[in-house]
Formats: C-alpha cells, sequence, structure tokens
C-alpha cells in the first residue's frame, strides 16, 4: 500500500474540479462518466497541469503545494502515466518504446539475465515477461492490436521505477473480449509488482475487479466514497 493524500481546486472555464482524499492503498479507483473531472484529476497528480489550490502528497513525498510553493516537474516525481490515448512513438519499435525514459541502469538487453541494480525497481526482461509482450520487442508499433498497444504502454510506464501508476481508462479502446484478456495483466501487477495504482474508467466491472477504495465523482467533485474490498 501507498499513502495518497490529495486536496485540490482546478478551474477550467465553467467547470471547477474540487476533489479530495488521503488513504492508504493498493488501487484507488476514480470511477465516474466522461467530463466527471477523472482525467484533470489524474493530469494534477502526474503534473501535467497545476491546480489554482491544493497539495498533492504520495507517500512521504510532497509533489505539490500551492501555499508552499512546492511544484515537483512531472519527470521527477517518479508517477508513471499511461493516458487515454496510449501515446506509443511510432519512429520506434516496442524496444524502444519500452526503454523511453527509463533510467539508464535499466537498459540491458530483453536475452541479458543480470538482475537489476538494487535501486530498480524492474528491468526490461522482468516487465516483458509479466505483460507477456517479450515477442512484440522488435515489432514496429503501427503493427500491434489495441491490446497489445495497451500493454507496451503500461510497460513503458513500469520500466521508469514509478511509485505510483496512474491509469487513465486503460481499457476503454478495447473490446470486452480484450479487456477480459488484458485485466488479469493489471492484476498481476498489482500482485506481484506492488505498484499502486490510481485507476480511472466508467466501467463498474473493471473497478469492482481491481480497486480497493473508489472515489466515485460527479460534476467535479466527490460525490461518494465506497470500499469495494
Amino acid at each position: 500500500m501507498i499513502r495518497l493524500d490529495f486536496a485540490v481546486t482546478l478551474r477550467q472555464g465553467v467547470f471547477t474540479l474540487e476533489v479530495a482524499d488521503a488513504a492508504s492503498v493498493e488501487v484507488l479507483g476514480v470511477f465516474g462518466p466522461s467530463g466527471s473531472g477523472k482525467t484533470s484529476l489524474l493530469e494534477v497528480i502526474a503534473g501535467l497541469r497545476t491546480p489554482d489550490t491544493g497539495h498533492v502528497r504520495v507517500a512521504d513525498r510532497l509533489l505539490l503545494s500551492t501555499e508552499q510553493r512546492v511544484n515537483v516537474p512531472p519527470h521527477h516525481r517518479q508517477v508513471g502515466y499511461v493516458p487515454q490515448d496510449v501515446a506509443l512513438f511510432p519512429h520506434l519499435d516496442v524496444r524502444g518504446n519500452l526503454l523511453y525514459g527509463a533510467p539508464s541502469r535499466s537498459r540491458i538487453p530483453l536475452h541479458d539475465s543480470r538482475l537489476p541494480s538494487p535501486d530498480s525497481r524492474h528491468d526490461l526482461e522482468q516487465i516483458c515477461t509479466m505483460l507477456e509482450i517479450a515477442h512484440l520487442v522488435d515489432r514496429r508499433v503501427a503493427d500491434l492490436s489495441g491490446g497489445e498497444r495497451q500493454r507496451v504502454a503500461i510497460g513503458r510506464a513500469l520500466m521508469s521505477a514509478p511509485r505510483i501508476l496512474l491509469l487513465d481508462e486503460p481499457l476503454t479502446a478495447v473490446d470486452r473480449s480484450r479487456k477480459d484478456r488484458i485485466l488479469p495483466y493489471l492484476l498481476r501487477i498489482r500482485r506481484e509488482l506492488h505498484v499502486p495504482m490510481v485507476y480511472v474508467t466508467h466501467d463498474w466491472r473493471e473497478m469492482h475487479a481491481i480497486a480497493d477504495r473508489v472515489l466515485v465523482l460527479e460534476a467535479g467533485r466527490v460525490g461518494e466514497v465506497r470500499s469495494e474490498k
């Protein structure tokens, strides 16, 4: 588990996101309809948006405080972010995408049997094995299926050794049968890698399967908090 503590207010035109929560979680779910502020909340935690007021703390590290004038840049937050559109780099193959932005100590060949250094959480071979994408490492992004793209995007985020993983509706672009095949990979990450997550979706079936605490957003506010485990 990890302690996630945030309270933010973000005004975007006529819409205002005003949410707060503090809890120790393995997977915090953020549930709600389109336009309820789910993605905006993830972007604030990731450092891609700066709220008008508020704070974000992950474990013992303060990432943002408008009062204390603290705003850690996104690339220093140790936050892995998988956006809705996946955003893989088309000019790189799968291996290149996985290694992009990873610490240099993790840049080892897939066939290399060396263990990761003590300060590196995961290595390339471990991630590829867990997500079952080792056979894809030399493939072009254009040649991947929707489900394969999702797994590569998740693997790329994990390669940065994040303290927390943010997943913005990772299964929205795939059909039900593919969702049923990808969801076990996410459960395996939770179970074996012990990487805490913030998981955004508007599909309650997904949420119930993976989250242990759920914030239900309604028009930028927390309408309900549920415990799923």
